[in-house]
């Protein structure tokens, strides 16, 4: 039998359960009995490479990087032995991964990797058929160029959960301590009572979430009162979400705290909104670098003064110039089998330092996510980007246009999709409040530096 998940008696034990010692019981059993009985269940092996990181990590950088470019040329290898697409690309270049082996710059002789390619190249990007494999697909955000699909094996998903764990034990953030994710609210969505099989992951990853789909001052104060009665240990979420919780707190009373750590991802954390959020809501902030196609791939190991280091242990680092003369960010990561992505052109401008203790990324311009004002509600994009995912479906790509009296959502329908669907689905969550158009990628705007595509058109 199920109570509502707004049951006050559930409210009541996330108040309890935020208090000592009970919030260390809670997260003892989370990380003793319930986490381990979880992984078994969806047959992961999570927490032994946990543990092979933090070995990794222990070794100097001079044993690191010899690992790691050994890791490079093994990924090398196994993607021309296996993968069609690099099969045929080393036969046409005439790469030679062993060439690597003896110089790290011949990697240079492979050309970049790109969303396009991988669209272009569909399932000739994959080692094996996906019929009879577990795998995972993660769709990219779409905010450094086209959407596409990538097809995670389980190990590389296990190690992708497994860094992330490792990454926030060193910031603090121990399986017992809890944690909170910032999600999408979806406005059609039920209650769907208490308990659930999400609620079983909440309790043995000791997270919870909060769902949120405004930024106007009642989605703020809501925000708050439930940050002020779970009292997390470190919050996740996105950069402009907090800033601006931040900026509602510092206008309201001026600083308060209810969390010791904020960890930002999915945007490009800027310094005013890193110092904002560290001074309005009393926490420490921490940086992480991550991408739907590779997982997280750096991380403030040592805190903001030593900068974002690069996780060796997953992949190989590059900035490489661009014709306009910036520097763009490529990975080559090391764990995904099924589809491995050899030299892949992010669209992030950053620079790969290299120094005695590890490489690390500088002078980094990324991601931004906007808000946008529908029917006089303030909406982040990433929340449009869920909606429209999750909820509408059947898009490929979408752009919204406000330089006009009305906001124009242009949308590239997927081959298969009904735009009059599409349509009839965006009025029923946006009564009014956009105009739709149907183009092609041709038609968006490209916007900002390096004429970057960008969700949100507004100059």
């Amino acid at each position: 039998m199920r109570i509502s998940a707004h049951h006050p008696a559930l409210l009541a034990s996330e108040k309890l359960f935020s208090l000592r010692p009970f919030s260390l019981i809670k997260g003892l059993a989370s990380a003793v009995i319930a986490y381990p009985i979880a992984e078994r269940r969806e047959q992961r092996d999570v927490r032994s490479k946990v543990s092979e990181l933090r070995q990794y990590y222990r070794h100097p950088f001079a044993q690191r990087f010899a690992q790691a470019q050994a890791s490079l040329v093994d990924t090398l290898r196994f993607a021309g032995r296996e993968v069609p697409y690099y099969r045929d690309l080393f036969a046409q270049t005439g790469f030679d991964p062993e060439s690597v082996a003896k110089d790290i710059r011949y990697l240079s002789d492979l050309p970049y990797l790109t969303k396009e390619i991988m669209r272009e190249q569909g399932e000739r990007m994959y080692s094996q058929s996906l019929a009879d494999l577990r795998h995972h697909m993660c769709k990219t955000g779409g905010s450094t160029g086209l959407s596409c699909h990538i097809a995670y094996d389980q190990a590389a998903a296990d190690y992708s959960s497994a860094v992330t764990l490792y990454a926030r034990e060193r910031a603090g953030n121990y399986k017992w301590r809890s944690e909170l994710h910032f999600a999408c609210r979806f406005p059609d969505a039920a209650d769907p009572g208490w308990p659930t099989r999400e609620d079983f992951k909440c309790f043995a990853m000791n997270r919870s979430n909060i769902f949120f789909d405004r930024l106007d001052d009642v989605g703020l104060a809501e925000i708050w009162a439930t940050l002020k009665r779970r009292k997390p240990y470190m919050v996740h979420g996105h950069p402009s979400t907090i800033y601006a919780l931040a900026c509602y707190i510092e206008r309201h009373c001026g600083s308060a705290k209810a969390f010791s750590v904020f960890e930002s991802s999915g945007e490009l954390l800027e310094p005013y909104q890193r110092e904002q959020i560290a001074r309005a809501l009393r926490c420490r902030v921490v940086d992480r670098y991550g991408l739907a196609e590779l997982g997280v791939m750096a991380y403030e190991l040592e805190g903001h003064k030593k900068g974002l280091q690069v996780l060796d242990s997953e992949g190989w680092p590059e900035s490489v110039k661009t014709a306009g003369g910036e520097q763009e960010l490529v990975f080559t990561g090391f764990r995904n089998r099924l589809m491995p992505l050899v030299r892949y052109a992010t669209g992030d401008l950053a620079r790969v330092e290299q120094r005695a203790d590890g490489f690390y990324l500088t002078d980094i311009v990324g991601r931004i996510h906007d808000i946008v004002h529908l029917a006089g509600v303030a909406y982040p994009t990433h929340t449009i980007q869920d909606m429209l995912d999750h909820r509408v479906g059947g898009i490929q790509e979408f752009q919204i246009d406000v330089r006009g009296e009305k906001p124009v959502l242009r949308i590239v329908p997927e081959l298969h999709a009904d735009p009059a669907q599409i349509a009839a689905k965006i009025e029923g969550y946006w009564p009014g409040a956009l105009d739709v158009e149907f183009v092609g990628h041709e038609a968006f705007v490209r916007v900002g530096h390096r004429a970057k595509f960008r969700h949100v058109v507004s100059a």
